[in-house]
């Protein structure tokens, strides 16, 4: 998969991510741009979360310009026509709750020309007709392009310049630092980090229903994560989400990872060898070690006595039988994405391993 996936500047989550809280900043309204399924939403949403803050998710493809401008009646106190407020967007009572609020319109450009319209003035000037939008509430749109196959409308240039345009594409790196903080199921993510294009396949050429994109390999981990069913269901399922082609790749994955050792055996100390020297399956093993130390940290019978031996055997086990991609690979996400508390004082075999690996997990990190 090339790097950039259309004419226009891309950026990745994370760098969308920055770009997003620097706008907040300055109350200026972002587009974000991208194709089907990367994770537009999952960003503007986890940034609301992060904030503290509460997120309005409004589905502009399914309103009526009346559900931003508001409804008309007559006001028999006054004797004038007169405005009902619209009930979805945030009044000053609601946002005086959170620090901030963030206003999501979503499928924007998916939204008829007429509702389009009505966001106009609420964009810029965060008021229409008698509304106006609380001083802590951001705006942030997001839409598919019109090369994604989606039902879109080209926006007016009056209102597309009322938005500072940021483009996401498809990153493994990214994706890989959001996973393993979430917990994805350990087989998807060690696949994925050996076979990185696979991340992302769709193609607007093609009729193919099914296709993978960052979406539907979290549909995968769901899946798997609730394994209460039969091989044969299974891979129909995983197939519908990802499609037939990568599901036949990622069953040989998951069988060969079938026959690695217990990450609980590898880090107890009872397992020092690796027998089966299949590259996607020591992916998958290397995440699993990551997982299970974090759950030990989270796990209040471990004591810290234990839990440095657990980390102990893990540096030496990967230092011994894993090449050094994989062992960069398991530092970085134990020691920076997971910031262990891990004391190298306590480690037997971590002078050895700093020696040899040391400067590929500083260069990981920059």
């Amino acid at each position: 998969m090339a790097a950039v996936i259309s004419d226009n500047f891309t950026i990745t989550s994370a760098q969308a991510r920055k770009s997003i809280l620097k706008a907040f900043k300055i109350k200026r309204p972002v587009f974000l741009w991208g194709p089907p399924g990367i994770g537009k939403s999952e960003v503007v949403a986890e940034i609301a979360e992060e904030l503290g803050g509460a997120i309005i998710d409004l589905r502009m493809a399914q309103m009526e310009p009346t559900d931003i401008r508001g409804i008309p009646f007559f006001n028999k106190d006054i004797n004038k026509m007169d405005w009902a407020p619209p009930v979805d967007l945030p009044d000053e009572e609601f946002a005086s709750k959170y620090p901030i609020v963030v206003l999501f319109l979503d499928e924007m450009n998916s939204a008829a020309p007429s509702v389009q319209a009505a966001g106009y003035q609420l964009i810029l000037n965060r008021r229409v007709g008698k509304y106006v939008l609380p001083d802590n509430v951001v705006i942030v749109a997001a839409g598919n392009r019109d090369s994604d196959k989606g039902v879109t409308y080209r926006m007016p240039m009056p209102l597309a310049n009322r938005f500072i345009h940021l483009e996401m594409r498809p990153d493994f790196t990214s994706w890989q630092n959001w996973a393993v903080n979430k917990g994805i199921h350990k087989d998807v993510v060690g696949y994925l980090s050996f076979a990185k294009q696979d991340i992302y396949d769709f193609d607007s050429k093609s009729s193919s229903r099914a296709f993978a994109t960052p979406r539907s390999w979290c549909f995968v981990s769901d899946l798997l994560n609730d394994d209460d069913t039969d091989i044969d269901t299974m891979f129909s399922l995983i197939a519908g989400a990802v499609g037939e082609g990568l599901a036949v790749k990622f069953a040989a994955h998951r069988k060969l990872s079938g026959k690695m050792p217990e990450p609980a055996d590898i880090l107890s100390g009872k397992v020092k060898d690796l027998a089966v020297k299949e590259i996607s399956a020591m992916y998958a093993l290397t995440v699993a070690l990551c997982y299970e130390l974090k759950d030990a940290v989270a796990d209040k019978k471990v004591t810290s006595k234990q839990f440095h031996e657990m980390a102990d055997n893990f540096f030496e086990y990967i230092m011994n039988n894993f090449e050094t991609e994989l062992v960069v690979m398991g530092a970085k996400v134990a020691l920076k994405t997971y910031k262990l508390p891990i004391e190298p004082s306590q480690l037997k075999h971590f002078d050895a391993f700093h020696k040899k690996f040391g400067k590929y997990i500083v260069e990981a990190g920059n």
